[in-house]
């Protein structure tokens, strides 16, 4: 689907925009756009010398081919880099090394000591190689590669650090590069359905909910019962799930940051999830432009979060054959999952006591404590 715009007005509109202080994402909706729209807009036909200095005050975007899980599995020799995976309301950004890559063209895993990464690649429609113009201290371009779903919304980034390897960086990202390859969104696609659970058995759902030996065995409950994921909880609450204040993630993460306690901290869209395991320390909640944003600054770890748009929070419980494994999980105002915490652990240990003394902390909601079921 074409833009309503010419690609000379888009990149002038979108650098107004970015002048203005507006994040890529932001600057894009302002023009009306998605992210990857306007990014495609800026499409070169040739790449650019990744080492000399940038001069247009535009980016240049060069398409990729679309073998995203080889794309990922070049960049191991160039050392750490910052992958960010975010979704509407929350960010995830974590640095380490591209390894442990493993998959297939509809999906693929990461599972690097820091570098965790689940793959949803049939979701994920354009990549492109992104150069933008460097600061007063380095003039070289700043680089990153961006991918894409088929509306334009973004599903992953890796961006260089301090750390790169310069060299692996541009050598990588170059093999990729391919100027035939167009990026053509269509965000007018209908959002995909979600169950509506009409007719759904809650008595059914609950035994089936009892019989789960593994945590990833929740995808196919919610599939096998056709229900979305908060109207499961509702069905089994008092029993598997109990809902709780929208503050219980900040009470969490600070609880964990003074405790020491290492965690898990999920954050996704369609087309990826990206997971920090280890201890929080930095937490710093920050209110700007009316916004009320939830930050963990850490060295290598940062999650920023939109706390005022959290509608519903749940503890939730799930069988495993090393025990009862529980989880914090918010979602915003349109249902839709903002981040979820674990206790720290994996697969054949059980659940850390501390992770469970502290949700066993977290007060009920008591106005959703006599909310009937729904059937």
């Amino acid at each position: 689907m074409s833009t309503p715009f010419s690609n000379a007005v888009i990149r002038q509109q979108f650098a107004v925009a970015r002048a203005q202080g507006l994040r890529a994402k932001e600057a894009a909706e302002s023009i009306g756009l998605t992210e990857g729209q306007a990014l495609a807009a800026h499409a070169r036909p040739q790449l650019p010398d990744l080492n000399a200095p940038w001069p247009d005050t535009v980016p240049a975007v060069c398409p990729l081919r679309s073998q995203w899980l080889d794309v990922l599995k070049s960049l191991e020799p160039c050392g750490p880099l910052m992958a960010l995976t975010r979704n509407e309301t929350t960010v995830h950004e974590k640095t380490g090394v591209y390894t442990r890559l493993s998959g297939n063209a509809q999906v693929g895993l990461a599972v690097g000591p820091d570098i965790d990464l689940r793959l949803f690649l049939q979701r994920w429609a354009a990549g492109f190689l992104v150069m933008e113009p460097g600061t007063q201290t380095d003039s070289r371009p700043r680089t990153s590669l961006q991918f894409f779903d088929a509306r334009g919304v973004a599903v992953h980034k890796v961006f260089p650090v301090a750390d790169t390897d310069l060299g692996a960086w541009h050598r990588a990202v170059a093999t990729w590069v391919d100027s035939a390859v167009q990026g053509v969104f269509n965000p007018a696609l209908p959002p995909e359905a979600k169950p509506d659970g009409a007719g759904v058995n809650a008595e059914a759902l609950s035994e089936d909910w009892a019989a789960m030996t593994d945590t990833h065995q929740f995808f196919g409950l919610l599939k096998k019962h056709h229900i979305e994921r908060q109207h499961a909880f509702r069905l089994v609450q008092g029993q598997f799930t109990r809902p709780v204040a929208p503050s219980a993630m900040q009470q969490a993460l600070y609880r964990a940051a003074f405790d020491g306690l290492p965690i898990m901290v999920f954050v996704g869209n369609p087309g990826c999830i990206q997971i920090h395991t280890g201890p929080v320390q930095r937490i710093e909640p920050m209110e700007m432009n009316g916004k009320r944003w939830l930050n963990v600054l850490d060295k290598g770890f940062n999650l920023h979060l939109r706390e005022d748009l959290i509608a519903h929070s749940w503890v939730v419980e799930k069988p495993t054959d090393d025990g009862v494994v529980s989880s914090l999980e918010v979602f915003d105002a349109e249902g839709e999952l903002m981040a979820m915490l674990f206790g720290a652990r994996k697969p054949g240990q059980p659940e850390l006591q501390g992770w469970k003394d502290l949700l066993a902390d977290i007060a009920t909601l008591p106005e959703l404590e006599a909310e009937p079921a729904l059937s």
